[in-house]
């Protein structure tokens, strides 16, 4: 079975949610939903298995697993507020999946702003089918790293969920402003920071069960983890930090974004088919149009299988 691992639904019990709520940085508005420069129609293939499925088969995929868009991460609010929101999430995917559950799995979603309710409901979904989480690549702008969640990263070791790090609560940069970049340069910036920080602050030592899947082809890290490796000799602010971030691919997986042929070939050439996943990002509009195809071009129908089938497999325990 073809799986795709980076998928977004937003399930109507969380619309419900937000429609009747207050204090949340999200907007529900007819059929629209708007956050942190996100505006998106909620179509079926947002709020339907049915026409999710029909998405995949048409891409030449059978199965997702599916999480909510970051637009819905709401770091921002309380933990009263983060946690209704995610038990809402939550319940939302597990009836969507219920659909067809050998085709569509979940990921959970956690208020990583409130770091011990975060470990509890994904304890939580985790008995309820997620087959890990999504977590954004920053706690509404304070690093994963600096966000005190030893609580949370301890959980999904024992829990022996992986946890997908999706960008979200980017950065300014005047460079970005404009023309889109913020998601064409910004995601796989965002990416790389909350990666290399986990790296170079000890986290994942720290953490030996702890892993990881980094979306959008895992920003920089397997472009650029050799200039972090070489400033780790020169420079003394590293001389504590572990000596080759490429190490930790076997506990880091990437999804196959690149929108490049040539460039998805390098990446699973780089950190290996086994640390590849297939993923498109559907249904937004960065999705890679013909991801099959895509793929296949870059490396060949048998290594493409792979990527598709036994990865995915490997890394959720499908």
């Amino acid at each position: 079975m073809r799986w795709d691992v980076h998928n977004h639904a937003v399930p109507r019990e969380a619309v419900e949610l937000l429609r009747g709520a207050d204090g949340y940085p999200i907007a529900v508005e007819g059929d629209f939903l708007e956050a942190d420069r996100v505006r998106a129609e909620l179509t079926p293939l947002f709020l339907e298995p049915e026409a999710k499925l029909g998405q995949l088969g048409r891409a030449g995929l059978d199965a997702a697993v599916v999480s909510v868009s970051p637009a819905l991460l709401a770091y921002e609010v309380d933990e009263e507020r983060g946690a209704a929101l995610c038990r809402a999430v939550n319940g939302g995917l597990a009836d969507f999946c219920q659909y067809e559950p050998s085709r569509l799995r979940w990921l959970a979603h956690v208020p990583l702003q409130a770091p011990e309710a975060a470990a509890r409901l994904l304890a939580e979904a985790a008995g309820e089918g997620a087959v890990g989480a999504q977590i954004g690549s920053s706690v509404a702008g304070t690093p994963l790293a600096d966000a005190g969640l030893d609580p949370f990263w301890s959980a999904a070791e024992e829990l022996g969920v992986p946890l997908m790090v999706h960008p979200a609560y980017n950065n300014p940069h005047p460079g970005l402003e404009g023309y889109h970049l913020q998601n064409a340069i910004g995601n796989q910036l965002e990416t790389t920071i909350a990666a290399e920080r986990l790296i170079v602050t000890g986290v994942l030592d720290r953490h030996p069960g702890l892993r990881l899947l980094l979306v959008h082809a895992g920003g920089y890290v397997p472009w650029q983890g050799g200039r972090l490796r070489h400033a780790a000799t020169v420079r003394a602010e590293l001389a504590d930090s572990p000596p080759d971030p490429h190490a930790y691919f076997g506990r880091i997986a990437v999804d196959t974004i690149t929108h490049d042929p040539a460039a998805l070939r390098f990446l699973v050439e780089r950190v290996g088919g086994e640390n590849v996943a297939m993923g498109t990002d559907l249904p937004f509009d960065m999705a890679t149009p013909e991801p099959v195809a895509a793929l296949s071009q870059a490396v060949g129908a048998e290594t493409a299988r792979r990527i598709m089938e036994e990865t995915p497999r490997s890394v959720f325990g499908l």
